[in-house]
């Protein structure tokens, strides 16, 4: 392996990272509508556990409101019994052919604790970015033990290494403050 591909493979984990870390951000409530609070969601559908929106359509009518109409209406109660048991702290409104979740609207202290429990997501993530750089870092010191590189182009490695790393930290921060703006904005 040559330092340009351990370059690309560590700039590949970081855009791993980076891409995770949205997703885990997506799933958080902010007091609006947005149909990723479902990616989570398992409907026991025919005896398999089946992701919700494979067996439903999810729109958002309103700003808080997320409506799931279900592909075959016979699985209507199966979604509403898999949406009481998950963790979201909605009640689902079942009318017979739909179902409506209103996202209530967040509270100033609860805004907060979001953005507390948000910093977990980021720190697991930067933590990932630093771990792609060490592994680089470490397949060059290999290269270079092995004679396959000078010290000088280690050095050089190092420093482009870290460069890609400080990227993708500011990159995670930038998603961490967009996120955070969104969770205080009332």
């Amino acid at each position: 392996m040559t330092t340009t591909e351990l370059l690309e493979s560590a700039k590949e984990k970081m855009l791993g990272s980076a891409a995770s870390l949205q997703r885990n951000l997506g799933q958080i409530r902010a007091g609006r509508a947005n149909a990723s609070l479902l990616d989570r969601i398992y409907v026991d559908y025919y005896g398999a556990p089946t992701p919700l929106k494979q067996i439903a359509s999810i729109t958002i009518p309103e700003a808080r409101v997320l409506a799931i109409s279900p592909f075959d209406k016979g699985s209507l109660k199966d979604i509403e019994r898999a949406l009481n048991e998950s963790d979201l702290g909605i009640t689902p409104a079942n009318d017979g052919q739909n179902i409506r979740l209103v996202i209530p609207m967040l509270t100033e202290e609860r805004r907060k604790e979001l953005v507390k429990s948000m910093g977990k997501f980021v720190e697991e993530a930067k933590v990932s970015v630093r771990s792609a750089r060490r592994d680089a870092i470490d397949g060059a010191k290999k290269l270079q033990k092995n004679s396959e590189i000078s010290e000088d182009d280690l050095k050089t490695f190092e420093k482009d290494i870290q460069k890609i790393t400080d990227d993708a930290i500011k990159e995670l921060e930038g998603i961490s403050k967009e996120k955070e703006k969104e969770l205080l904005t009332v």
